[in-house]
């Protein structure tokens, strides 16, 4: 009896013992719950979305809330530039630029246009009277006897040929007749005339480049000392090769001018529109490439030139149709606005053109200024003791702009449109001939002082005094002076074995000018060229033949800088 009531007690324990455990589970699952209802409250008390909450507004107004969030957000959305400043200051400061191409480019175009009408007027005023002076000295030397080892300077020389070189071509240009060429090309197609514009354009900077070299060649020939050895075929066949090409370069400017006057003359101006068009395919042409410093500075030499041979051309043109209508000055006005439309485009096209050239190249306004110190720079040294060249031949190779073919074609249309008669009209010759001389000497005064300015503000007063920059060789005289230097015992010193190439030939008494230090601003006139200073550090033994000419003062219109001449 005792063990049943024993085991009944402990029966009813285990029965209260996991009554009390599921009492305390439940308990405990009440509580959970409750913690997860207050914690779901805190939630959304903290701005965090429920889940039965975007299932109910998804299924009320789905569409109307995500289009309105869309808008919303579209609108009130933002972003600071202040992140990115360096990116946007570099565009603000190409637009500043593109603003001050104008200003800095028609300074350089208005001193590189006094420049080539210095050169121009000389051919006028001061070559006659220079080969005046010299053929009076050959004249007067039975007389007074040699008073040195020269019976003429080198400059004498060069200013009798130039002389006798316009003489001839003048007679020569008189069998030319211009009536005849201007009613030939105007009888042509307007499509036909276009063509030939463009081919005549393209004819002339081969001449201009062909043509400045067999003028140097001549002046060498005629002024080389006797001492050398003869490596020329003489002086008397230069001489007529430059009578050939001044030649034939007058006829094709006066081409050049009669289509122009024809594109006047005609009565819908359609001619004279194709012709504008060529200047804004230039745009097409150049703006789109790659341009480094050096290649910019030839396009502007270019552009110089084109804007005075374009205004003389101009001038031509209304004499010849002054001439056509007895002088009469109504019909200046006629020709007035055409003449305008075609400076205007002239000028912007070329603002168009060195705007997006320097914008695509990031090449700043300042390099405009660089430039006419270079221009400057060969005016003042043309002026000291230890020039090596006449001023006018220096802007004809730096700016491809040759005087004679143009100053021969403009005295061959006046000399034949005005005519002198009497003692009056003499008079007024002479007069015009002292203001032309006057204008001269006014110009040259002028543009004197500038370049001394611009050259002070460049700091390149130290290179006035160094020697003359020479050429660079050709590649056969480098092969040849390349096995000279092979054959050469090693004691002998290098400058010596590189004289002839880096030296300009001077008289034998004269000292050469002391080589100064460059310095560092002049640094700005460089452009540095990677291809060339891998070729110089593959081989070092060329160093002297195969330096590249990256100076912008020995630049000039016709060479090649990188791939191409500009």
């Amino acid at each position: 009896m005792a063990d049943s009531v024993a085991a009944g007690l402990g029966d009813e324990n285990e029965t209260e013992n996991e009554d009390k455990e599921k009492e305390k589970r439940l308990f405990s699952g009440v509580k959970k719950t409750e913690k997860q209802a207050a914690a779901s409250d805190v939630t959304e008390t903290l701005g965090f979305y429920e889940r039965k909450a975007k299932c109910k507004e998804r299924k009320s107004n789905v569409s109307d809330l995500s289009l309105v969030r869309f808008i919303s957000a579209e609108l009130t959305r933002g972003y600071f530039l202040e992140h990115n400043e360096a990116k946007y200051t570099e565009r603000r400061e190409k637009v500043y630029t593109c603003l001050r191409i104008p200003k800095e480019l028609e300074k350089l175009m208005i001193f590189g246009f006094f420049l080539c009408l210095d050169v121009f007027l000389y051919v006028f005023t001061l070559l006659p009277l220079r080969v005046l002076l010299a053929l009076i000295r050959l004249l007067t030397l039975p007389c007074c006897g040699l008073s040195g080892s020269r019976i003429l300077q080198p400059a004498q020389v060069c200013d009798v040929l130039k002389g006798f070189i316009m003489v001839l071509c003048y007679f020569m240009m008189h069998y030319v007749d211009y009536s005849m060429m201007y009613h030939l090309i105007r009888g042509q197609s307007v499509i036909k005339l276009y063509i030939i514009y463009n081919m005549l354009e393209v004819a002339d900077r081969l001449f201009s480049s062909f043509g400045q070299d067999i003028l140097d060649a001549l002046y060498w020939t005629a002024t080389e000392p006797k001492e050398r050895k003869r490596a020329h075929i003489g002086v008397i066949p230069h001489f007529f090769m430059a009578v050939l090409y001044v030649f034939l370069h007058a006829i094709l400017i006066m081409v050049q001018a009669t289509t122009l006057n024809v594109a006047f003359n005609s009565h819908n101006k359609s001619l004279l529109t194709i012709m504008m068009s060529n200047n804004f395919v230039e745009i097409k042409g150049s703006v789109f490439k790659k341009f480094e410093k050096n290649n910019l500075f030839q396009m502007s030499n270019s552009d110089i030139k084109e804007r005075f041979t374009n205004y003389t051309l101009l001038l031509i043109v209304c004499l010849r149709n002054m001439e056509q209508f007895s002088w009469n000055p109504d019909h200046l006005w006629v020709l007035f606005p055409d003449v305008c439309m075609v400076i205007a485009s002239e000028i912007a096209v070329d603002v168009v053109k060195h705007a997006f050239i320097t914008k695509f190249n990031d090449i700043t306004a300042d390099v405009y200024s660089e430039y006419r110190a270079s221009l400057a720079f060969d005016l003042v040294s043309s002026r000291q003791k230890n020039a090596y060249t006449d001023y006018s031949d220096s802007v004809s190779r730096r700016m491809g702009f040759i005087p004679l073919p143009l100053a021969l074609l403009l005295i061959r249309v006046v000399t034949s449109s005005v005519k002198i008669q009497g003692s009056l009209s003499i008079v007024c010759v002479v007069l015009f001939y002292l203001g032309m001389i006057t204008l001269k000497v006014l110009n040259s005064i002028l543009l004197l002082g500038k370049s001394c300015m611009y050259v002070k503000e460049a700091n390149m007063e130290e290179k006035l005094f160094q020697n003359p920059p020479s050429a660079t060789p050709s590649r056969v005289s480098s092969r040849a002076n390349r096995t000279k230097h092979t054959r050469e015992p090693p004691g002998e010193p290098a400058e010596e074995a590189s004289a002839s190439v880096t030296t300009q030939p001077t008289q034998r008494d004269e000292c050469p000018a002391p080589q100064l230090p460059t310095s560092e601003s002049d640094q700005f006139l460089t452009t540095p060229d990677e291809s060339e200073d891998k070729s110089l550090i593959q081989d070092d033994t060329e160093l002297i033949h195969r330096a590249p000419k990256k100076d912008l003062l020995e630049i000039d219109r016709f060479t090649i800088c990188g791939n191409r001449i500009d």
